[in-house]
């Protein structure tokens, strides 16, 4: 069926970025973080974050003395400079979280125009509100009406405009009995008309939980995240002790340590960079996957994506185009080439799949035109059997036709009594070499001969492997045809190995056997077969247009059910593992040019040979330590836009990524700082501020 693409409604925001502001400091991003700034600072919310609890208690400290300095009438002006310092580094932190969740809150208020206002039509004709929908209910949708829940069509087909979910104008197939019979709440058919099961309780749909996602209500802490958290935590520890030690070490070399000082010093030394950054680069994370029409189901797929060792891919519609065609009968010596294509037709009149009816389009162009017999019973295919096909009577018995696997029909003709005629594989291999699928035809126990199905390779797929290869990633093609097809399609598509004949079982045999071995493995699927595997793997991707088994079982759904979209996965999980790992690498070196700043403003009155390490030769000690709180502060609103977009991944080896991030992150994190602070330190002499 080839469907025209119709005039959809406009949706003013998806979930994809096809219509989202792209820019990071967009006003209606900007107001919500500027408020959130001030209403994380409640210390309930801030000590989750134990890096920059530190920062609010030192900053609520400074203010305290300069509040107490101002009542007795001392000078308060450095202990306020620096307690607003401080202050503020907190306030550039919470800037960043609140921006981050502040581009997927947007999202969320467009999610719930979606849902909103959508009356359901049960099969007694009685209509219900959407959000009073229970599962196993069915409803009633016909063209013009919105789908009130999520569900999977048990009777008819239909074109659905799934815009509102995936910002594709174009509409899909949607169709009860096969893997695309899956259905969102909030889309639109557009024709014809389809009986839907709802799937889901009230508050527990797709667009919820989508909902929940975006807004950050759903999103815990990756391991990665909380390993990264206890390290800076210890760190902060570590650095607590040392400064604390200070005050006895600096009296006993007679240097006098000010409180207002250890403090900005404490600040300058804990990695409070990543420490404030962090929580914006986790939920930046998913944002880029939302970006791309992925919902992950946690965070934690995200980031296990960029680390899979393995991708297991199938090969129709990733690997090839995915529309098989049948193209050629192949008989065996002594049967008609029309008898072949009269069982081939017959075995298909029932198959809904687009090989199933490319077989019956072939038999009619060469001239056969049959009907199936009204008491015939239909064989649906199943990954069990690996077989279709019909039974009816005729004249006076029973007339079974198969079509399958080969080696299925082979080891069915002998299960009957019947010889598998030698040529049978030749037929087969002469298929298989060329690259297309064969299919093997029985009539009861004569096996006819082979239908040929032809598909081709996508374009660019194969540059996409070499591609995934640098990355260090292996790709496995999942494939039901036999080995020599499986062998022909893995060469061209230049995959690294293939799995033929697959069956359930075997997907998730082979991805337990991998992890077994310390891999983590990611895999895509859309039918109910593919549950299992897609729950076993490390990251499951399923298919937006798959059944409600397949998204159930994944931890990922791909709004475009684009098979492809795996590839994308990965890459957007590598870039969050390697923003996070930049931007630590980053802080942490910059902690060295603050350590030249201010250990020498210290303890060089007291050790004049101290004077050799203020290599920025800055003004006074006041400076110093004034110059490198302020860059301290700066540096944190300086990176936001990277840390919510991400450092840009190039495919390569982890020891050329690594060397690549010491050297622009680790060294300019040293250089940076050094810059930085002769720069604040030159103008706040101009301007007599130190």
């Amino acid at each position: 069926m080839t469907v025209q693409p119709q005039e959809a409604q406009q949706v003013p925001v998806t979930p994809g970025s096809r219509n989202r502001p792209k820019n990071i400091f967009a006003p209606e991003f900007v107001r919500p973080a500027l408020l959130a700034s001030f209403t994380k600072l409640d210390p309930r919310s801030v000590a989750r974050n134990p890096v920059m609890f530190v920062v609010e208690l030192g900053a609520f400290l400074t203010l305290y003395i300069a509040a107490a300095n101002a009542a007795t009438g001392r000078s308060s002006g450095y202990e306020l400079g620096i307690g607003a310092l401080l202050l503020l580094t907190n306030l550039f932190a919470n800037f960043a979280e609140g921006l981050a969740e502040a581009r997927g809150k947007a999202q969320a208020a467009s999610l719930r125009a979606a849902r909103e206002g959508t009356l359901a039509r049960l099969l007694d004709g009685s209509s219900v509100s959407s959000s009073a929908l229970k599962r196993g209910d069915r409803v009633v949708v016909e063209a013009g009406d919105f789908i009130p829940g999520d569900g999977e069509i048990v009777e008819g087909i239909a074109t659905v405009d799934e815009s509102a979910i995936t910002g594709e104008s174009a509409p899909v197939i949607r169709e009860a009995g096969t893997d695309h019979s899956g259905v969102t709440g909030g889309t639109k058919v557009l024709s014809d008309r389809i009986v839907v099961e709802i799937t889901s309780q009230p508050g527990e749909s797709f667009l919820d939980r989508m909902i929940a996602l975006v807004e950050g209500a759903s999103r815990q802490k990756t391991p990665n995240e909380i390993a990264l958290s206890i390290l800076l935590s210890a760190l902060t520890l570590v650095f607590v002790f040392v400064v604390a030690t200070l005050p006895a070490l600096s009296g006993f070399v007679g240097a006098k340590v000010s409180i207002t000082t250890l403090v900005a010093l404490l600040v300058c030394l804990i990695p409070t960079t990543i420490g404030g950054l962090l929580p914006a680069i986790g939920i930046a994370g998913m944002d880029r996957a939302l970006q791309a029409n992925v919902i992950a189901k946690s965070g934690k797929a995200v980031e296990v994506a960029g680390d899979v060792d393995i991708l297991l891919l199938d090969k129709t519609g990733t690997i090839t185009i995915g529309d098989r065609q049948a193209t050629r009968f192949l008989p065996l010596p002594g049967v008609p080439e029309v008898d072949l294509a009269r069982a081939a037709m017959l075995s298909s009149l029932a198959d809904p799949t687009p090989e199933g009816r490319s077989i019956v389009t072939l038999a009619r162009a060469q001239g056969v035109n049959v009907t199936a017999p009204q008491d015939a019973e239909f064989v649906e295919f199943s990954a069990q059997t690996r077989m279709s096909g019909l039974d009816f009577q005729s004249e006076g018995r029973t007339v079974s036709i198969r079509k399958g696997a080969a080696s299925r029909i082979a080891a069915l003709s002998s299960e009957r009594g019947g010889t598998v005629p030698a040529e049978l594989q030749a037929r087969v291999d002469e298929v298989a070499r060329s690259g297309a699928t064969p299919l093997s035809v029985i009539q009861d126990d004569r096996v006819l001969g082979v239908v040929a199905l032809s598909d081709i390779i996508k374009p660019g797929i194969r540059e996409r492997f070499e591609q995934l290869r640098r990355m260090g990633l292996r790709t496995v093609m999942i494939t039901g045809d036999n080995p020599l097809t499986a062998a022909a399609i893995a060469a061209e598509a230049g995959v690294d190995g293939f799995l033929a004949e697959a069956t359930p079982e075997d997907k998730l045999r082979m991805i337990r056997d991998e992890q077994a071995a310390g891999k983590l493995v990611a895999m895509m699927g859309d039918g109910t077969n593919d549950a299992p595997a897609l729950a076993q793997a490390d990251v499951g991707l399923a298919m937006n247009s798959g059944t409600q088994a397949a998204k159930e079982a994944g931890n990922m759904v791909d709004l475009d059910s684009d098979p492809t979209k795996l590839l994308e996965v990965v890459e957007i999980g590598k870039q969050l593992l390697i923003t996070r790992g930049a931007l630590t690498t980053f802080s942490i070196a910059n902690d060295v040019a603050k350590y030249f700043a201010i250990l020498p403003a210290l303890f060089v009155a007291a050790f004049p040979a101290l004077g050799v390490l203020n290599v920025m030769h800055l003004t006074s000690s006041r400076s110093a330590i004034l110059s490198a709180v302020i860059f301290n502060a700066l540096i944190i609103p300086a990176l936001i836009p990277l840390a919510l977009r991400g450092v840009k991944y190039t495919p390569g080896s982890a020891d050329r990524l690594l060397a690549r991030n010491l050297l622009v992150y680790g060294l300019g994190g040293v250089l940076l700082p050094f810059a930085g602070i002769k720069l604040i330190d030159l103008l706040l002499g101009v301007l007599h501020l130190a």
